[in-house]
């Protein structure tokens, strides 16, 4: 069916969200005839949370469980199934990452200029469903393939959920940072399901019974691409209480009217996008490569950043620059993070017992879940606690819970640094005391994670939301190539000793780190006033 040929109303919703080969027409059937509402009806909502926010935290949570899922398996898999080095293991970790954060960036600059964000979200996730098809076929054979796929599809899914998030608040409104975190729990909610059950299955902890040994792998690996299926079919259902928002973008005319940009562009980025696919197999495959990309894409990105800014007022300037603080310090904090996917996998496998509190559990599926299982509990309560707070005037600004982030963060690694307190001579230590480091290393995540979504909303313009969202996510990704590259150090200065010198090895890591956080988390406190200058009116 042409989409010419739908009804006004699916016309309406559909042709401006969806490439034309994407459009399931044959659920029209299901999908009734509403008035759409106006990005001001939207706005204009009572309550704590806006209705929309519900259907976007179950879609992201879905695409969540596909990437955690599969990140947590990454190290463990190139390990014990390609026979990776651990250094080498890390590296591979750290230019995987890097790349799938570094995409966002391209992703959100596309839905700005070209494609808009539901297109973008659409082709991400279509991406993401065939890497992950790829890796249950053959994760042997087929795994930096697959992986490529998904690298590319999550740049062009994450941002603009995020951004579209963003949008269903007007400026200044207090509960954007309440509704960032709800939705940060969807998140972390995918995250708890994915980061245990692959991995569970992959190692043979879960459905042993059921599952042939010589097919865990791609049944972990299949989990991806069933719920990324998911996702995407019930954001065709939520995308029309969206009104506006996330629509393509369009084209001003000479006499003024306006029109969406030809179709040649929107298909010239999808068969670009196809046609990355073997350059990314290469630069993730062997990492030097990874080098100089991430050398090139930070400078090449503050130019044009800097071009962008030439055309905004003095104001939004100033805003911007506010921007570009928060995202230089991110690089550090995900640097530290990071390692939890890195070298806190290595860690899990070879030095942590299976008990918490008494049950069994998988300790790798504990270190990839245990952080978002406490954020599904936390960051609620806090979300209520800066409304209280605010109502109070009482609302730490965003400069002091991003401190206050580094400093959760540097004490969470100091516990890590502790459980050598506990370890055994065979370097086996503590699983209880490093789930409750995890526990305090994400109060320092939920201080900052989700408020620097939410702050990137607030301080860009509205023609660069995708592009700053996509800035993010491309500090992450510096902050993904740092850790793997911390990782690697260890792994390589462990090499040839015993368990227990692993484990210390790792642990004064851990400590290093630490210091490096709590040093970071005062210089921000001690700019919370500069910051305030060039932020202005937005808290």
């Amino acid at each position: 069916m042409a989409i010419d040929n739908i009804s006004p109303y699916l016309f309406t919703i559909y042709k401006n969200t969806l490439p034309d080969f994407l459009l399931f027409p044959y659920l029209s059937i299901y999908i009734k005839k509403s008035n759409m509402q106006t990005l001001e009806q939207i706005q204009d909502f009572k309550g704590r949370y806006p209705k929309q926010i519900w259907p976007l935290f179950f879609s992201e949570m879905w695409e969540r469980f596909c990437f955690y899922g599969m990140r947590g398996m990454l190290v463990f898999f190139m390990i014990s199934q390609l026979n990776f080095e651990d250094a080498k293991a890390n590296l591979q970790y750290g230019a995987t990452q890097a790349f799938v954060y570094a995409f966002t960036f391209i992703g959100g600059l596309f839905a700005d200029k070209i494609l808009g964000f539901r297109k973008s979200l659409y082709w991400g996730g279509l991406l993401m469903i065939v890497g992950s098809v790829i890796l249950s076929i053959d994760p042997h054979q087929f795994f930096f393939l697959g992986i490529s796929f998904t690298v590319i599809g999550t740049g062009f899914f994450k941002p603009n959920i995020s951004t579209m998030v963003g949008y269903l608040y007007k400026k200044g409104d207090a509960r954007t940072d309440a509704g960032f975190s709800l939705f940060y729990a969807g998140i972390n909610l995918g995250a708890l399901i994915g980061g245990y059950l692959c991995i569970a299955i992959g190692k043979g902890e879960m459905l042993s019974s059921l599952v042939p040994a010589d097919k865990r792998w791609n049944v972990a690996f299949s989990l991806a691409a069933v719920v990324m299926v998911i996702s995407l079919i019930n954001f065709i259902f939520t995308q029309k209480k969206l009104g506006p928002i996330g629509l393509q973008p369009t084209v001003l005319q000479a006499d003024g009217s306006t029109t969406t940009h030809p179709k040649w562009k929107e298909y010239l980025v999808y068969i670009g996008t196809l046609l990355l696919v073997p350059v990314i197999v290469k630069m993730v495959s062997q990492t030097e490569y990874t080098d100089y990309f991430m050398w090139a894409i930070g400078p090449i990105t503050l130019i044009y950043l800097f071009y962008e800014m030439t055309k905004v007022t003095s104001a939004e300037r100033k805003k911007l620059f506010a921007a570009l603080v928060f995202i230089l310090f991110s690089i550090l904090f995900w640097g530290i993070y990071e390692q939890s996917g890195g070298s806190l996998s290595i860690f899990a496998a070879k030095n942590l017992n299976n008990e918490v509190l008494g049950m069994k559990l998988d300790p790798n599926g504990v270190n990839n879940s245990g952080g978002s299982f406490f954020i599904i509990f936390i960051a609620p309560v806090l979300g209520l606690l800066w409304i209280w707070l605010n109502k109070r005037k009482i609302e730490p600004n965003t400069v002091v819970k991003f401190g206050l982030g580094f400093l959760f963060l540097g004490l969470g690694y100091y516990f890590l640094f502790g459980t050598r307190w506990f370890a055994t001579a065979a370097g086996v230590t503590s699983l209880n005391f490093f789930t409750l480091s995890l526990l305090i290393i994400t109060l320092g995540e939920l201080c900052l994670s989700p408020i620097g979504l939410s702050i990137m909303t607030k301080l860009s313009t509205k023609n660069l939301q995708g592009m700053m969202m996509g800035m993010w996510f491309l500090a992450s990704a510096y902050g993904q190539y740092v850790a793997g590259q911390i990782g690697a150090g260890m792994a390589e200065v462990k090499e040839g000793g015993t368990n227990y010198n692993a484990l210390l090895t790792y642990t004064e890591g851990y400590k290093q780190l630490a210091v490096y956080a709590v040093i970071a988390g005062v210089v921000l406190i001690a700019l919370s006033p500069l910051m305030k200058k060039l932020m202005q009116e937005v808290k």
